[in-house]
């Protein structure tokens, strides 16, 4: 090879996956879909403030729960449409989730807008609980809560195959 010679570069783009937790009667998949996308604001624990402000990027793709309702479920597959960024709500004093020391010159919350991607057939906790390679899932380690949470690409591709998915199924525009 000569010093001018070109050499093809592989290209590598590392997805993330996620799960976030939304109660089913404050703002469900369906309705994600009726909206065609939407902004996560509200969230008040640092730890998921941390990683949607700073791992979460365009294109991560999300596991969508249900959560407290019988039995909490999987409902669907969402991605991210924008990365982190303020969340307005956090200065808004007729918000529920006012929080005085958070302003728009120095917001203390953040948020990132998301979009359905596709519905799943119900996956419910105790359905995830008596799959073996999911173990070692996140969601399912007493004592989780978090409302925002990295599932590893090996659980994601799990979970699909538990509706008879793979990623290939999963079409992301």
């Amino acid at each position: 090879m000569s010093e001018h010679s070109i050499v093809p570069l592989a290209v590598v783009v590392l997805m993330n996956h996620w799960l976030m937790k939304s109660e089913l009667d404050v703002y469900p998949y369906d309705r994600l879909v009726e909206d065609g996308s939407t902004h996560w604001d509200g969230v008040r624990n640092y730890q998921a403030r941390n990683m949607m402000r700073d791992d979460m990027k365009p294109g991560d793709l999300i596991l969508f729960y249900h959560s407290n309702t019988k039995p909490p479920h999987i409902g669907g597959i969402a991605k991210v449409l924008k990365e982190g960024y303020p969340d307005h709500t956090s200065w808004d004093t007729n918000s529920n989730y006012y929080d005085p020391k958070s302003t728009p010159e120095s917001p203390r919350w953040f948020m990132v807008d998301i979009e359905p991607v596709m519905a799943l057939p119900m996956i419910s906790l105790p359905d995830l609980r008596t799959n073996p390679a999911l173990d070692e899932m996140l969601l399912l380690r007493k004592g989780q809560r978090l409302s925002v949470q990295p599932v590893e690409a090996r659980h994601f591709e799990a979970v699909l195959a538990m509706v008879g998915l793979t990623t290939d199924d999963v079409v992301v525009s």
